[in-house]
């Protein structure tokens, strides 16, 4: 397998606090990696990392063996990784279909100037965004609201936009932080199924933050376990769930 995302000895500090601390592993072309581990492990804190909001303090990231540390976000999402958040961050003012299009201004090639005079070139390309606006709301089942605020929609059908807003930028990679908070049990397992159909369709690599064990166990291919801004163990489910430091640090006994 190829690998397509990779951290090397990454470290970030805030005062004397190491939020992340020496962490080396590689995530894989096409596969579904997990990340877990306990409240203030520094999850949250490699994904900001990864995607530019946070500097580095040490350490590098590659992403097809190109270095991505110190790019600002903008530049690392339009080289294809894309994500959701913790807490969700979308425009709460405007429609579903128009979250959808505000994201893909990263990948548009038109100006302002093209944009206001409405040259050929920038017709053609709005019409471009407009479409893939509307496959991506009817892939999440919000094509009949999307003239509706965001702001009115229910927690799921919001998580359910903002993974439709990241699929937007085309990534190779999309990183969802805990995309099953809050809902329930059917919910948890519609969300699996669908995360493997965006996988096979689109062809992704998906690394996901998540506090469902059942769900995170089911669903990937292999896990990261961090406690403390520390990796304990990378390796397949199965592992994972054997391993006494794991075990003592989130897992818990039986």
């Amino acid at each position: 397998m190829t690998v397509l995302l990779e951290a090397e000895r990454l470290c970030r500090n805030f005062g004397g606090l190491k939020a992340v601390n020496e962490v080396t592993f590689q995530v894989m072309e096409g596969e579904i990696f997990g990340l877990i581990g306990p409240n203030g492990a520094g999850k949250t804190t490699l994904f900001n990392l990864m995607t530019g909001l946070t500097p580095v303090s040490s350490g590098v990231l590659r992403y097809r063996g190109n270095i991505l540390t110190g790019l600002p976000p903008h530049r690392i999402a339009a080289q294809g990784i894309g994500r959701t958040f913790q807490n969700i961050r979308l425009f709460k003012g405007l429609s579903a279909l128009e979250n959808i299009k505000v994201s893909q201004h990263v990948t548009t090639k038109s100006g302002l100037l093209s944009g206001f005079f409405g040259t050929p070139s920038s017709r053609v390309e709005e019409k471009r965004v407009e479409e893939k606006a509307w496959e991506l709301l009817a892939l999440v089942g919000l094509s009949d609201r999307a003239a509706e605020l965001a702001a009115n929609f229910s927690y799921g059908d919001q998580r359910r936009l903002e993974i439709a807003r990241a699929l937007a930028l085309d990534p190779k990679i999309v990183l969802l932080d805990e995309p099953a908070a809050g809902m329930n049990s059917s919910e948890k397992q519609g969300l699996s199924e669908f995360i493997r159909a965006i996988r096979d369709r689109f062809k992704l690599t998906v690394l996901l933050i998540e506090h469902h064990v059942p769900l995170v166990m089911n669903l990937c291919d292999r896990i990261a376990v961090l406690n403390f801004g520390e990796l304990i163990t990378v390796g397949e489910p199965a592992e994972v769930q054997k391993n006494r430091d794991v075990i003592e640090a989130y897992l818990g006994a039986e």
